[in-house]
């Protein structure tokens, strides 16, 4: 596996400067060689054991553009309150506005985190006069209420148990959320927060229902 790895790869991706596990070009290796649109032309190709690893060499292919490229996630939910709770305190709550859940993915940055905050001020899912969708939080000075989510990073394509593995560690997504919330708060003072970390209990009235899920891609 290694041999192969260091034939066809460099130890650093040559766009994020970012070293690449040798793992993971052999498995790019195996998805170019016997990858599933190509496998039937490419049976008499590929040896037994190369056949038997492409459906991991599929699933580690598109790990790795997770890990490079980062899809930061964060669903909306347009509410007339919302509330979060740790244990018996009730540590955020917030009227009419979004109620946010925000999944940082590896390979996330702060311009990702910027971009989500500057498309959650942004994006206009609240009536106007003429009950169209047109206005923005910002607009109808609406609140936030930003609620860690590590689940929204579920990889649900293998199996009946959810892999956490393309969510970011735990430092770098705090580090990112943050950011996400500081950006938020430079356009508006009406951010609140969970707690990041905890086992929290949200309680929310949906207003519509509106729900919008925003991926950065």
């Amino acid at each position: 596996m290694l041999a192969i790895a260091n034939r066809v790869g460099m130890p650093f991706d040559a766009k994020t400067g970012k070293k690449v596990d040798p793992f993971y070009m052999n498995a790019l290796f195996l998805y170019d060689a016997c990858g599933e649109h190509r496998v039937e032309s490419t049976r008499n190709e590929c040896d037994s054991s190369a056949l038997r690893s492409r459906d991991r060499a599929h699933e580690w292919y598109f790990k790795l553009n997770s890990q490079l490229v980062g899809r930061l996630k964060a669903v909306l939910q347009r509410v007339t309150k919302a509330q979060v709770s740790v244990g018996d305190d009730v540590v955020a709550e917030i009227g009419p506005g979004l109620l946010i859940f925000l999944g940082v993915v590896r390979g996330d940055t702060k311009e990702t985190a910027e971009w989500m905050a500057r498309k959650t001020l942004s994006i206009r899912i609240f009536a106007d006069e003429k009950h169209a969708m047109n206005l923005s939080v910002v607009d109808v000075a609406g609140s936030l209420l930003v609620v860690s989510q590590f689940t929204l990073a579920a990889e649900t394509g293998r199996g009946n148990r959810p892999s956490f593995s393309s969510a970011a560690e735990s430092a770098d997504a705090e580090r990112l959320y943050e950011h996400y919330v500081e950006t938020l708060r430079r356009e508006t003072n009406q951010v609140e927060t969970g707690s990041f970390g905890s086992d929290m209990r949200v309680a929310l009235e949906n207003d519509g229902p509106v729900t919008i899920l925003l991926d950065h891609e």
